[in-house]
């Protein structure tokens, strides 16, 4: 009997032994697979955020390239598609530049190979937006960061658009990670201004109305080429320059209602010809725009605005002072009603550079001679439009 209770208490100290053993076993290959699971993390971990590096310094570069796209636009852009390209491509590659990404001090990307430019375009009859690389006027910048090439080679000699190396994955024979990031921004045609009701931002808006008629003549040709303007030394002289003008101050042919001269309300129905000066050398502010909600737009119904007290000398000197400015004036189609009863229907809102005043001395030497420039502005309000060559544009912004 004892005998047989010495077998039984061997037998039991025997299967305890092989447990504490088998846990030990399970044990260690427990902790193989955390740490594999750990390292694992620390490489997924570390993809991660140098992906989240790399789409920073894409969307950087991409809205930086975009910002050079606005003197491309319009009727009589100020530098050619190919100056577009060429700064652009330049300012891309410099913001890119000053980000890191993946343990790399300075964002590569290659110009020829990383960045496109085309135009982002409205198709009315699909209802959606589209990219047309190539097409000018260039409207759209799409920058790529790659780290799975390694063309690039840095004065260290790393490999700056290289893979990005892993720390654990090594040892399962995945010694890197090839990475691409893409960003575009655009420049978005625009079909009004807004500014918010506590913003200090201006809408560099000149408070004058030409009928649409006389616009679209200059569009065909007709108007005078008297005035250049030298844009480094930011001065109108008198010479030709190919730009044809067109005088918004109404001859005796316009169809202006008796006692109006062209200025509009954008603001208080009750406009001094002080409010006319300060919106001239100011800009639009937020309490003029209040008296609209905040916002004025011309892609639905007609935009309907008051007659002012009219284009006289007191606006003179203010409008000398910006000579040479950039300004969005309002296209009306009719107008109706006297003085400041009078109402204007404004189709839409273009680009204007003022090359040249004169409100006094013979009524038939009065002039406010303005010329097609490319208008773009914070405060402009993108719209579902297509792009038209005398579109007004909003700045850049990010759409993918």
């Amino acid at each position: 009997m004892k005998i047989t209770n010495r077998a039984s208490f061997g037998h039991m100290f025997s299967s305890a032994n092989d447990r504490e053993g088998g846990i030990l076993v399970l044990s260690a290959a427990v902790l193989v697979m955390v740490l594999a699971f750990a390292s694992f993390t620390v490489d997924i971990g570390w993809i991660a955020l140098t992906l989240a590096q790399m789409h920073n310094a894409c969307d950087a570069a991409a809205l930086a390239g975009a910002t050079e796209l606005g003197p491309g636009t319009g009727l009589a852009p100020t530098l050619s598609s190919t100056d577009i390209q060429t700064n652009s491509k330049s300012t891309a590659r410099t913001i890119a530049a000053s980000n890191s990404a993946g343990g790399i001090e300075s964002t590569y990307i290659d110009v020829t190979r990383d960045v496109r430019l085309g135009q982002y375009q409205w198709l009315p009859d699909e209802q959606r937006w589209a990219e047309v690389w190539g097409a000018t006027p260039y409207t759209l910048v799409e920058v790529t960061v790659h780290r799975d090439r390694g063309s690039a080679v840095d004065i260290n000699g790393q490999m700056m658009d290289g893979p990005l190396p892993l720390f654990f994955a090594p040892v399962i024979g995945h010694s890197d990670a090839g990475l691409t990031a893409v960003a575009a921004a655009a420049i978005m045609p625009g079909v009004g201004f807004r500014i918010s009701p506590d913003s200090s931002s201006r809408s560099d808006i000149l408070p004058i109305a030409l009928d649409e008629t006389s616009w679209n003549s200059l569009l065909s040709g007709v108007g005078n080429d008297d005035y250049e303007f030298d844009a480094g030394l930011n001065k109108v002289a008198n010479s030709p320059d190919g730009i044809l003008e067109v005088n918004i101050y109404p001859s005796g042919s316009s169809s202006l209602p008796p006692g109006n001269r062209g200025t509009v309300d954008i603001g208080n129905p009750g406009n001094s010809t002080a409010d006319l000066k300060r919106q001239i050398r100011e800009g639009i502010n937020a309490s003029d725009l209040a008296w609209f909600d905040g916002e004025i737009r011309f892609d639905g119904e007609p935009l309907q605005l008051n007659g002012d007290t009219g284009i006289s000398a007191g606006i003179e000197a203010a409008l000398k002072d910006v000579i040479g400015a950039v300004k969005a004036i309002p296209l009306f189609t009719s107008v109706s009603g006297p003085g400041n009863n009078a109402t204007y229907e404004i189709s839409r809102f273009v680009g204007v550079r003022i090359m040249d005043v004169r409100l006094t001395g013979n009524p038939s030497k009065r002039h406010v001679t303005v010329q097609p420039a490319p208008f773009f502005d914070p405060t402009v309000v993108k719209g579902q439009t297509e792009i038209r060559s005398d579109s007004i544009f909003t700045t850049p912004v990010l759409i993918r």
